[in-house]
């Protein structure tokens, strides 16, 4: 009786190093982002608006990630515009509005959209509000303008948060 106790405790310790060795590895939002080429132009506005220390802290942040091809699908004047340095405060707030406190992955945003009957209200970083619904089987947000951008690749865990790729950019009320 006394090496099975051994021996499970044992196990536990190897189970408990494993879990913390794998936490330990994880990157951060920024360096993740860093790393995939889906999301080049999310770091460079990360990096212009000054966010990239924030999202670097350990949080935990939940970020709505808009992939290369959202950001495509602004008229290029409006992107260019963000981008002057003149531009930097309305920058922040179009970045800050991407991002949410807390850990939100898609189990517990689809616990908040059932919670509210079908709509989960979110509250961004930079003061706004996001909606979580359902359209089939994919999470939609809506942004305070009225426009939508689905989630395109959820769940993607760094060692401050979580990320969800989006297929639009979501834009606060000016």
């Amino acid at each position: 009786m006394k090496e099975i106790r051994i021996l499970l405790l044992m196990v536990i310790a190897v189970l408990l190093f494993n879990l913390s060795y794998a936490q330990s590895n994880l990157k951060n939002i920024v360096e993740n982002a860093g790393n995939s080429k889906d999301l080049t132009t999310l770091l460079a506005v990360i990096k212009a608006s000054g966010l990239a220390t924030t999202l670097q802290t350990p949080g935990p942040f939940t970020v709505f990630a808009p992939n290369n091809q959202a950001f495509g699908l602004l008229p290029r004047e409006t992107l260019g515009n963000l981008l002057k340095v003149e531009n930097k405060i309305m920058l922040t707030s179009v970045v800050s509005y991407h991002v949410v406190s807390g850990t939100l992955d898609s189990k517990e945003l689809l616990r908040l959209i059932k919670a509210g009957n079908g709509k989960a209200e979110l509250n961004t970083v930079e003061g706004g509000k996001l909606w979580a619904s359902m359209k089939g089987n994919r999470i939609i947000l809506t942004d305070e303008m009225g426009g939508s951008a689905a989630i395109s690749i959820k769940d993607e865990y760094q060692s401050n948060g979580v990320i969800h790729v989006i297929d639009h950019v979501v834009l606060p009320k000016s």
